[in-house]
Order: C-alpha cells, then sequence, then structure tokens
C-alpha cells in the first residue's frame, strides 16, 4: 500500500478525496461531544482503527454487524447524525452514556453520575426520554436506590436491541450510508488499491 496520497494515481487521489470529503460532510452533522450535556465526553475505544485498515474498510464494515458499527468511531459518528435526521439520537445517546458510565471507579461519583443519566433519558418527560416500558423504568428507578456500574443494564439493552431492529437497518437503507459504502468498494476494487492513507479530520 502507497504511504502517502501523493504516491497515488491521479484519479486514484480524486477518488480518495471525494470520498474523504463525503465521509466528512456526513460525520460533520455529527457532535457527540457537545450533545451529551451532562453525560460528559466520550472516551473512544481504539477497536476501530487496527494497524493498516483505512476508512473505506471501515465504513463497509458497518454494514457487517451492529457491533462493527458501534466500535467504531467514525461509525458512531455517522449513525448518530443519521439518527438526528429522524430526531431518534436519544436511544444511541443512552447508549453511549451507559458505556462510558461503567467506567466510573468511585462509588460517590457512581451515584451522582447514575442520577443524571436517570434524569436525562429515563424518567418520564425526560429531555432525551428513551423508549423503554414502564416494568424497565421501574426496575432502573429500584436500582438507582443503591447504583452500580450495572443498574443501567436492563435499559440499555433494550435500547440497543431497538436500535438494532430499528434504526441500524434504515441506516444501511440511507442514501447517504449507500452512496459511502458504494465509493468505500470502489477505493477497495482500485486496480491500484487505493484508500485514503492519512486521519480524517471533522
Amino acid at each position: 500500500m502507497c504511504r502517502t496520497l501523493s504516491a497515488f494515481p491521479t484519479s486514484c487521489l480524486e477518488r480518495a478525496k471525494e470520498f474523504k470529503t463525503r465521509l466528512g460532510i456526513f460525520l460533520h452533522k455529527s457532535d457527540l461531544g457537545s450533545d451529551t450535556g451532562s453525560v460528559g465526553k466520550f472516551e473512544w475505544s481504539s477497536k476501530h482503527s487496527k494497524e493498516g485498515r483505512n476508512f473505506s474498510e471501515d465504513v463497509l464494515g458497518w454494514r457487517e454487524s451492529f457491533d462493527l458499527l458501534l466500535s467504531s468511531k467514525n461509525g458512531v459518528a455517522a449513525f448518530h447524525a443519521f439518527l438526528k435526521t429522524e430526531f431518534s439520537e436519544e436511544n444511541l445517546e443512552f447508549w453511549l452514556a451507559c458505556e462510558e458510565f461503567k467506567k466510573t471507579r468511585s462509588a460517590t461519583k457512581l451515584a451522582s453520575r447514575a442520577h443524571r443519566i436517570f434524569e436525562e433519558f429515563i424518567r418520564s418527560e425526560a429531555p432525551k426520554e428513551v423508549n423503554i416500558d414502564h416494568e424497565t423504568r421501574e426496575l432502573t428507578r429500584t436500582n438507582l436506590q443503591a447504583a452500580t456500574a450495572t443498574c443501567f443494564d436492563v435499559a440499555q439493552g433494550k435500547t440497543r436491541l431497538l436500535m438494532e431492529k430499528d434504526s441500524y437497518p434504515r441506516f444501511l437503507k440511507s442514501s447517504a450510508y449507500r452512496d459511502l459504502a458504494n465509493q468505500a468498494s470502489a477505493i477497495n476494487t482500485s486496480p491500484s488499491n487505493c484508500s485514503p492513507a492519512e486521519p480524517l479530520h471533522t
């Protein structure tokens, strides 16, 4: 694989530039750092970016499984951007908030963060109320009486399942993702095996 974009043929450079621009525009619509409010800044996993893996492979991986999408920084941002167009981003934001919450080690912080998440996503008429049943909502409320890292597990699992069965298939069928996937496929099948080699900045 070429180490720099300058080493690519002109046609490859143009394709890579167009792909990168399109992906950048798509991801620019989503700014999770500012949308999470009291939940705080997310710490992204590096699982999505193994040595030598390029952006086109990342994009194509999103359709292989929901797990691969959620393990990709760009995938989560793109999915979030799509959900915002449907006014249904709260489920993903809650799932991410729970993932961050599980990293909390301080018992004092655990309790305070648990109550903030509950107030933002779980209680009836919460600002970003997620779509869960009454029984799950009350179970989560009870769990908060002695908050642990697993107190949101049932609610998080149900919102994840809802996204996987409902929002995720629509995301894969969206014109924005199909365009990206088509371009990614074209780059991967290019005779010159070209792909964007520099980091994506949004």
